[in-house]
């Protein structure tokens, strides 16, 4: 075994178990560790820190990589570097912030129709649990892993001096409300962290072509927004003329504002929260104005609602839509969660079909990742039979180009969207 690099932790995995590193897979698990090495000596070096740089090697001594490591984790080295010959610094994380933002030139060009999107996207990024979204001169981050809060500094610097002329950020924010930062041994903490630049304001004003959102980038979800379903949100806009419209967990009122600017005849808002619903209601103004379409229930109406029940109501009263929007929250966060999920994903499903015109467009989501999408399009044929509906399907949606998807890292495909025709 060769000499050990200076002040670098080893990581030494077990026979057979470095098959995923040797692919470039950034998560090395703890049962994939057979040792720790030490680059000192004595006791007070026999544990890395938190987000500490670590050297990764097989059970035959070969570096395969670097990565920071997170003792709290059952993930327990994030990678960084697979190259034995670079030990990621200051100045290499920097240069995978400039990059990732580089990569996103299109969104700042003069003819963008959008003022908001991702910079970072985590792994497939190569920054680990790093997460930043820029709405209209703010970045709002979310730094999720051990790795992540130890580069912070770097990242945010990097951030503030790269993007493009007329692009540069007001301000870099982060959102500590995440609760996977409680697994990483990181504090969850509420509200905004202002890290550089002026205090972002309370609502952000963002745009998508022609539609303008409030975004609440304090208490949002997320960092605020869904921009991961920008181009779903263009493709339900392009079913909508002349339809009524259910969208259903609609939040801020993404779809709904869609379908209205596609020429949907009236669309109807459900969520159960007073505050998603209220700035939905806002975003209906900002973009239609005040005028009597806006206001008096002809194109929208807002209803808070638990979305089970109000399917289930809509069923009973005999009501129908031409086009029903159904973009739930995370059902599955783990695999273990999956089959449980798969029964809520073919209820609400089962029912919205059942809601449907002929001819109706039902346009259903997953942000749940360990939901496949082989086994969605399952969910969704077996709650077709059970509604005695045929249905057609006419489209996909995923996560946007700002949201990639390494081939390394095929868990960052979260996103799965069908769009479905009701032909009787």
């Amino acid at each position: 075994m060769r000499e050990l690099l200076a002040n670098v932790h080893k990581i030494c995995l077990r026979p057979k178990r470095d098959y995923s590193v040797r692919k470039h897979h950034p998560w090395v698990f703890s049962g994939a560790i057979a040792d720790v090495a030490f680059a000192g000596s004595g006791k007070d070096s026999a544990s890395p820190l938190s987000g500490e740089t670590v050297e990764v090697v097989s059970a035959e001594g070969e570096t395969l990589g670097y990565g920071s490591y997170s003792p709290a984790s059952q993930i327990r080295v994030r990678m960084l570097s697979f190259d034995p010959k670079r030990v990621p610094d200051g100045a290499f994380v920097a240069e995978l912030v400039a990059l990732s933002i580089s990569r996103r030139a299109a969104f700042f060009a003069p003819e963008s129709t959008t003022n908001a999107c991702r910079v970072i996207n985590a792994e497939s990024d190569g920054l680990p649990g790093v997460v930043a979204d820029y709405y209209n001169g703010h970045v709002i981050c979310q730094f999720t892993s051990a790795g992540a809060e130890r580069w912070k500094d770097e990242i945010v610097q990097s951030l503030m001096a790269n993007f493009p002329a007329g692009a540069a950020p007001l301000s870099v924010s982060a959102r500590t409300d995440v609760d996977v930062r409680a697994k990483e041994g990181l504090k969850c903490l509420e509200g905004l962290e202002c890290l550089t630049g002026e205090e972002p304001p309370e609502l952000i004003e963002i745009k998508e072509g022609d539609i303008r959102y409030f975004v609440d980038v304090r208490k949002g979800h997320k960092t605020g927004f869904y921009l991961d379903q920008r181009d779903a949100r263009a493709a339900v806009g392009a079913f909508a003329k002349g339809r009524e419209v259910l969208n259903c967990f609609c939040y801020t009122g993404g779809f709904g504002l869609a379908a209205a600017a596609g020429g949907a005849k009236h669309v109807t808002q459900v969520d159960i929260s007073r505050d998603a619903l209220e700035l939905a209601r806002r975003n209906a103004e900002l973009t239609f104005g005040g005028g009597p379409e806006a206001k008096d229930g002809r194109r929208f109406d807002f209803v808070e609602a638990d979305v089970f029940q109000y399917l289930r109501r809509c069923r009973d009263e005999g009501k129908a839509f031409d086009l029903v929007v159904l973009d739930p929250p995370k059902f599955a966060a783990t695999k273990s969660q999956v089959e449980k999920a798969a029964r809520g994903y073919k209820d609400i499903n089962l029912l919205a079909m059942k809601l449907l015109r002929p001819n109706g467009i039902l346009a259903t989501f997953s942000c749940s990742g360990a939901m496949t999408s082989d086994l969605f399009d399952k969910v969704l044929a077996e709650a077709a039979v059970d509604a005695r509906r045929d249905f057609q399907m006419v489209g996909r949606t995923r996560q946007g180009a700002d949201h990639p998807v390494a081939l390394n890292f095929p868990e960052g495909l979260y996103l799965k969207g069908v769009i479905l025709r009701r032909l009787s």
